[in-house]
């Protein structure tokens, strides 16, 4: 039942925000056509449902073939592969949008774990590996809202990529936990978060609504 309703809820969600949202992607579309390299969209593989790779839909941001050069699938704040538009759209989190498509098309869910490229799978244990996409991947998740200072985070490191590998047990402990208490209500409360933490990026409400969760080590 509870998938069910969930399934309704994310149809629901993704529709009025498709409609509510067509103005400004109809803008953002434009700029990038006048502004990037002429890429309004970026498609990349991800680990999905039942470990089933899909595309996953994002405004592009970042220069062609920028997973192929620099640090690859990490991006770190001030990276010079992203675009001045892009920079915009990334810390707004306005690239991420798109992903109402996925949803629509049953890829992915508005609450869930985040799908990630097979690089970044690959530094989950296989009992992570094995559970973690039991539920559709999410636009927004426990995950999303915990480290949604990642680059951060990586970018302050001493070293980039031991932190980045660094970061991943942790990150699969607090999907885990999602999977231990998905429920409607847990789902509401993470939409609000979401949204609390664009306006209010320093909060930390996160922790106090949810008061179980993973306790984090650095």
């Amino acid at each position: 039942m509870y998938q069910l309703l969930k399934r309704i809820i994310d149809l629901l969600i993704a529709t009025i925000a498709l409609i509510l949202l067509s103005p400004l992607f109809i803008v953002v579309i434009i700029i990038l056509l006048f502004t990037g390299e002429h890429e309004v969209f970026y498609f990349q593989k991800r680990v999905g449902y039942k470990n089933q790779p899909f595309n996953i839909w994002k405004f592009a941001t970042m220069q062609k073939n920028s997973p192929n050069i620099g640090t690859g699938e990490i991006t770190l704040r001030n990276d010079p592969r992203v675009t001045a538009f892009g920079k915009f759209l990334r810390k707004s989190k306005i690239n991420e949008l798109p992903q109402i498509f996925n949803v629509i098309k049953g890829d992915m869910s508005i609450v869930g774990p985040r799908p990630l490229m097979q690089v970044s799978f690959n530094l989950y244990s296989d009992e992570i590996k094995n559970r973690i996409y039991n539920t559709r991947p999410g636009i927004t998740g426990i995950g999303s809202l915990i480290f949604r200072d990642e680059e951060k985070i990586i970018s302050e490191a001493p070293n980039a990529r031991a932190m980045y590998d660094a970061i991943y047990p942790y990150k699969g402990q607090l999907e885990l936990w999602y999977l231990s208490h998905q429920s409607t209500l847990t789902d509401l409360k993470i939409i609000f978060l979401t949204a609390w933490s664009i306006i209010f990026p320093e909060n930390n409400l996160s922790q106090r609504f949810f008061s179980t969760l993973p306790k984090r080590s650095f």
